[in-house]
């Protein structure tokens, strides 16, 4: 009789259990489906939990990304990967994720005498957004590119310079310069003035970079502010993959237009990969490609993004 009595309890037991963390039941409702009381109920489910019927386990996505990031770094050779967080996969949530993760990480690891070379962009102004303040002496902030806009279009250029600057209490050197210009031969005249070519060799001397990546996309932000041509446009959108520093590159992260490459200011590509701490800071499903483009190229060795991003290019 008793065996009879608990094997009824047990499958009680069970039942509500399916209704409660299955089907999403209230104790209530389960209650009148079952014919018992409500504390009735809460004993059998408690019950069910005594009796191992149920096990209960947390996902909490902090203690995976840890693992993601070591793993990030293994496979593309980079001194560290810090993955954050994001509740969605969507471009804007991540972009604010990402940005504050990499804010936090610029602040961990700045030290007294750094020379920190940083690029514009809705990322990188929300990064510099994040940013607090840190007493350390002897820091420099210079742009790594051109700032100058040729359109309404915003790029936070010296919005972001400034908040690098008062984070870390300096001042910002600028390059108030067009990104691109219209010819090879005005660009090497300007960079002949002794005001530009100090602001471009600070930059070559930068020991961390902190930069993002763009796509190109048809709202791609150097496509929104005018510098290329319908022909132009399309021949970067076939050709490449995506650009940092406003230097376009191929999925091998090879420059995929050595014309327009000559005609952009600031860091060559290449003196990236010099760099102490080369930042990469980028996430969303439309930067993927960009990203992978990117680390093919080596032009980081320290990539902060999200886990929906990580995954993706651990999935390859």
């Amino acid at each position: 009789m008793t065996d009879k009595i608990d094997l009824d309890r047990q499958r009680l037991s069970i039942e509500a259990a399916r209704l409660y963390y299955l089907s999403d039941y209230s104790q209530q409702d389960i209650a009148a489906r079952l014919g018992v009381s409500r504390p009735t109920v809460s004993r059998l489910l408690q019950y069910a939990k005594e009796q191992g019927f149920v096990r209960i386990s947390i996902a909490d996505p902090l203690e995976d990304l840890d693992v993601l990031g070591a793993e990030l770094a293994r496979r593309f050779g980079l001194q560290a990967a810090r993955v954050c967080h994001s509740p969605q996969n969507e471009y804007r949530e991540i972009r604010g994720r990402v940005a504050a993760a990499a804010a936090e990480y610029v602040q961990e690891t700045v030290r007294e005498g750094d020379i920190i070379g940083i690029t514009w962009g809705t990322t990188m102004y929300a990064l510099a957004q994040s940013l607090n303040h840190k007493p350390v002496r002897g820091v420099e902030i210079v742009q790594l590119k051109g700032g100058v806009s040729h359109s309404q279009v915003p790029t936070y250029a010296a919005e972001t310079a400034n908040l690098f600057a008062e984070a870390f209490g300096t001042v910002a050197r600028y390059l108030p310069l067009p990104v691109i210009f219209d010819s090879v031969e005005l660009k090497r005249m300007v960079e002949q003035d002794r005001h530009i070519q100090r602001i471009i060799e600070l930059g070559r001397q930068a020991n961390v970079a902190v930069f993002t990546v763009g796509t190109v996309e048809d709202d791609a932000l150097l496509f929104r502010l005018g510098y290329f041509d319908g022909e132009q446009r399309r021949m970067l959108q076939e050709a490449g993959a995506g650009d940092i520093c406003s230097r376009f590159f191929d999925d091998q992260g090879v420059v995929c237009s050595e014309e327009i490459n000559a005609r952009t200011v600031g860091i060559d590509l290449p003196e990236l990969r010099l760099k102490e701490k080369s930042i990469l800071v980028a996430g969303g499903p439309r930067k993927i490609r960009a990203i992978r483009a990117a680390l093919a190229g080596r032009y980081a060795n320290i990539l902060v993004t999200d886990q929906f991003t990580a995954l993706s290019l651990l999935a390859d």
